[in-house]
């Protein structure tokens, strides 16, 4: 019997690395999914994908395809800052329904390389995922890049299973093997 598939959720502020981290354990894990909501948000309707009712449906078809293929016996890594707890506790729910492991991670760094980083990736947008954030109508439309973060510095305390690792621009081998470390995952 093979290992017991992941639900894996990298929380953290716009621009911290979550899709980078995401995308780098995919590749390492053969058949993980990254399954990033403000890609999936992409594929909705123009006129929908960029409203709260686009952000539900996103939402809804996430868990969809979170039980599909945990339920196949894969991981499943969701990078989405969640800085409230519903949608949270609903993959929690969904990974114990499917008999797989849920594992929280919350990747930090501090207020004003955020705001760098975050400036830095909004003039390089190349991913259209990423204009969500910096055209002012994603979700980090709805409350600043420092409130962000605020609320889930906020939020740890409430998610006890939660693992918070620092994640220092420029340094993803570093952040990576955090990652991993948190997951249980011995890399040499």
């Amino acid at each position: 019997m093979g290992a017991t598939a992941r639900l894996i959720v990298l929380n953290g502020p716009p621009a911290v690395g979550k899709s980078t981290l995401a995308q780098r354990f995919v590749d390492d894990h053969p058949m993980s999914l990254n399954l990033d909501l403000d890609r999936l948000r992409l594929l909705l309707g123009a006129a929908t994908a960029r409203t709260d009712e686009g952000r539900l449906a996103a939402r809804r078809l996430a868990l969809a395809l979170a039980t599909s293929h945990l339920g196949a016996g894969n991981d499943v890594v969701v990078p989405q800052y969640l800085g409230r707890p519903p949608f949270l506790e609903a993959l929690e729910q969904t990974a114990e329904d499917c008999g797989a492991q849920f594992h929280e991670i919350v990747l930090m760094d501090s207020e004003q390389r955020l705001a760098d980083r975050f400036a830095g990736r909004t003039l390089a947008a190349t991913a259209p995922e990423h204009t969500l954030a910096a055209d002012g109508v994603g979700d980090a439309g709805r409350e600043s890049l420092s409130e962000m973060r605020h609320r889930l510095i906020e939020l740890v305390p409430s998610r006890p299973a939660a693992v918070v690792v620092e994640c220092p621009e420029g340094q993803e081998d570093i952040t990576y093997r955090a990652l991993l470390d948190a997951l249980g995952e011995r890399r040499s």
